[in-house]
């Protein structure tokens, strides 16, 4: 705006050049005053229109400004339900009715042999099927896990395990062996939407300082399926010199096990839910945010995860451990009764020992990665643990003690099984944000290949040269696998999106957005 006095300078400016001059100056000056008078009352008038708005203005500034505050906070806003131990229990008991008929055949190899007049090899392939029907299905399994969620993927797993227990219920013929290995393929398909679930329950339902406890009680279904599966089929089916009474102890066994498996999917179907309301952490907050995936997504993912080079190495090391214990698991009974004829309870008392002792270790470790997060260091100890205690389990079946057995079985079961969800949750570190479900579900590829291999190579090793050189063949295998350990690099990529993430919380509560 320009003032009187600015006005009366330029007026009179040029007045002292000449008195024409001036005269001409001053009656500008005086149509320069009318037009600077006529500006000031419009300039006036627009400030006095914008006064007027003003209060409107800061109403509207003042009210959009807390509602984007609240709305972040909100986004970011996690909780922890109580209904979340009931979704991890229903997929505990569903995950360990599937595991139990992984071993229940191979662990009465011997009455399996009589009953069916089959090979011990042939009977092997009642277990191995679940190692080789996973390798293909892993990749559409994970994408349908991921796509669909939780409750469709459990109700799948439910559904293909209670169809495979009343397909073995029919099986129970002596010439029935081939439909036996279907009721078999069956669950070992349902296998495929519940092995690598563990680390995805977890994380949908768990917050962070639970989220490892959570994925070992998980991988607790697998381990007491399996332990039951030793310990039952030995007390259940006796050896009889008729055959028909085998048959007998077969059916009535199948036929719990398919009760047991149509209660559960009923469960799943009524109670089991998908995920909570809201997300429990703020990593899981931030992985939600991530499009609906597509395949073409999906195998993006896939490649991501595969050319990260800790991963690979872990896939490797993980996939090593674990295939052996399948393999040892297969071929408990034939190695047991080698050095121990006529110990058949026995052999499944064993079996049930590595378990139980394994559920503890899942749980001791479980609770360490929760409380330490040193991944890398809990993983390389525990291997380290393996292979001594490998090495032990190995050569005391020279010394003819059926008790030093037991001891050195379930010390190896100890460390052993108890690394499965040590690796779930490092591999969920080195890949965050990728899905859970598809490292967990890589790993258990990996398992799968490494455990048909040992299985199968065992198996003739064990045949041809005796225990001795089949174990020592796998403490070998451990031994590499130990070596591969060593070069990863614990970049916990997971547990660095959580503490970003409470610190923008933190922020945002303080009004610092």
């Amino acid at each position: 705006m320009v003032s009187d006095q600015e006005t009366n300078q330029l007026r009179y400016q040029y007045s002292p050049i000449s008195p024409a001059v001036g005269r001409e100056e001053q009656d500008v000056g005086q149509e320069e005053e009318e037009v600077v008078g006529a500006a000031q009352e419009e300039v006036q008038a627009m400030l006095d229109n914008v006064k007027s708005v003003a209060p409107i203005i800061g109403a509207i500034s003042g009210a959009l400004q807390p509602v984007k505050n609240h709305s972040t906070a909100s986004s970011m806003e996690t909780k922890l339900y109580a209904r979340r131990w009931v979704m991890l229990i229903i997929f505990v008991l569903v995950f360990m009715t599937n595991a139990f008929q992984w071993i229940q055949f191979s662990i009465i190899n011997n009455l399996i042999t009589k009953y069916y007049g089959v090979e011990s090899s042939t009977v092997d392939w009642t277990s191995l099927v679940f190692m080789v029907a996973y390798i293909p299905l892993i990749f559409p399994g994970a994408w349908i896990m991921d796509k669909m969620g939780l409750r469709v993927t459990l109700l799948l797993g439910a559904f293909g395990t209670t169809a495979g227990a009343w397909t073995n219920v029919m099986s129970v013929a002596p010439d029935r062996f081939y439909v036996a290995l279907m009721g078999q393929t069956l669950s070992a398909t349902a296998q495929v939407f519940l092995l690598g679930v563990s680390p995805n329950v977890a994380a949908v339902w768990f917050g962070p300082e639970q989220v490892s406890s959570a994925c070992a009680i998980g991988v607790f279904g697998s381990q007491v399926g399996i332990a039951l599966g030793f310990l039952i089929p030995p007390i259940l089916v006796k050896d009889h010199e008729v055959k028909e009474a085998i048959g007998d102890d077969l059916l009535f066994m199948f036929y719990i096990v398919a009760g047991v498996s149509t209660l559960l999917l009923l469960i799943v179907i009524i109670v089991f839910q998908a995920k909570p309301s809201l997300p429990p952490s703020t990593a899981r907050y931030l992985a939600a945010q991530q499009p609906s995936p597509t395949p073409l997504t999906y195998y993006q993912s896939v490649k991501r995860i595969v050319t990260n080079r800790n991963y690979i190495l872990l896939l490797f090391t993980y996939g090593i451990n674990v295939g052996v214990f399948y393999a040892m698991s297969t071929l408990l009974n034939q190695v047991v009764l080698q050095h121990f004829p006529g110990e058949e309870e026995n052999c499944g008392r064993i079996g049930l020992t590595i378990v139980l002792c394994g559920m503890v270790g899942s749980v001791l470790f479980g609770f360490i990665l929760d409380k330490t997060h040193k991944f890398k260091e809990t993983t390389l100890a525990v291997y380290i643990f393996v292979l001594a205690s490998m090495a032990a389990y190995t050569f005391t079946f020279k010394l003819d003690h059926i008790a030093i057995t037991f001891v050195t079985a379930g010390v190896t079961g100890f460390f052993m099984t108890g690394y499965l969800p040590v690796g779930f949750e490092f591999a969920a570190e080195l890949t965050y944000p990728e899905p859970e479900v598809t490292s967990a579900g890589l790993l258990n590829a990996s398992a799968q290949f490494f455990g048909i291999i040992f299985t199968i190579l065992g198996g003739w090793l064990l045949a041809n040269y005796g225990s001795l050189v089949c174990n020592g063949t796998m403490l070998g295998a451990l031994l590499v696998g130990a070596a591969l350990t060593l070069p990863i690099r614990a970049e916990l990529k997971r547990q660095k999106a959580n503490q970003t993430g409470e610190e923008s919380k933190d922020a945002i509560k303080d009004g610092n957005p």
